[in-house]
């Protein structure tokens, strides 16, 4: 696994021992803060390749403090810790920002499997093809800028990886699982109903205004992207 220099943001020691010996042992480098309001002006003040954030601090939450991050530090992958995990909590968390989400309790070797998945989207990132088309839909792979008919579309880190594996895999079955395993990193407990609520999302930002749908539901198999 490729080193990875970063901030842990977690008020119970115990939890934040816990992790930090682990992911130090793994070879990383970790910072802790105790609280919202450290983790920022640490964010602020060091680069870090990863976040991980839980939801409940004291001072600004996980969920506002992901928000903050997100507007400043737009390619930094960010991991959110949480004791909720339901399919509203899970969305709501991805909905900040977050580029993974991660239930309370949890097996150390299941953050770790995140991590790697993490480090291996941000390798990949700079992809041979610099750019994905498909009808009058392109993605720009380099600048990670998404338009239709020349109309630039504005989505969250997860809805672009959604729409990235679909354009990489155009005229394919997609299943449900296969979403979160390649675009969630890993083939986690997650609902997969969760998919469908990030698909709809995306079909509202890239399908809705036009008259050529693009992304297809395929009766118990999944999705497919596809040009009429």
């Amino acid at each position: 696994m490729m080193h990875m220099n970063i901030l842990l943001v977690e008020d119970e020691p115990s939890i934040a021992n816990m992790i930090n010996k682990g992911l130090t042992e793994a070879g990383h480098e970790v910072s802790i803060a105790p609280d919202g309001n450290i983790g920022y002006q640490m964010a602020m003040s060091h680069s870090y390749d990863l976040y991980i954030i839980d939801i409940m601090l004291p001072g600004i939450n996980g969920l506002e403090l992901c928000r903050m991050l997100r507007k400043v530090k737009d390619s930094q992958p960010i991991l959110m810790l949480s004791a909720l995990g339901t399919t509203d909590n899970i969305i709501t968390g991805l909905d900040t920002g977050a580029d993974d989400y991660l239930v309370k309790p949890f097996k150390f070797a299941e953050l770790l499997a995140r991590i790697r998945a993490i480090a291996r989207r941000r390798k990949g990132i700079v992809a041979d093809e610099n750019k994905l088309r498909i009808a009058d839909l392109e993605i720009d792979l380099d600048a990670r800028v998404v338009k239709r008919n020349n109309i630039e579309v504005s989505l969250t880190s997860t809805e672009y990886r959604m729409l990235e594996y679909f354009m990489k895999n155009q005229r394919k079955v997609i299943s449900r699982m296969d979403l979160l395993e390649h675009v969630w990193g890993v083939d986690f407990n997650m609902a997969t109903n969760v998919v469908d609520v990030y698909v709809n999302y995306l079909r509202k930002k890239i399908d809705k205004d036009f008259d050529s749908k693009l992304i297809h539901t395929v009766i118990g198999m999944g999705y497919i992207m596809k040009s009429a």
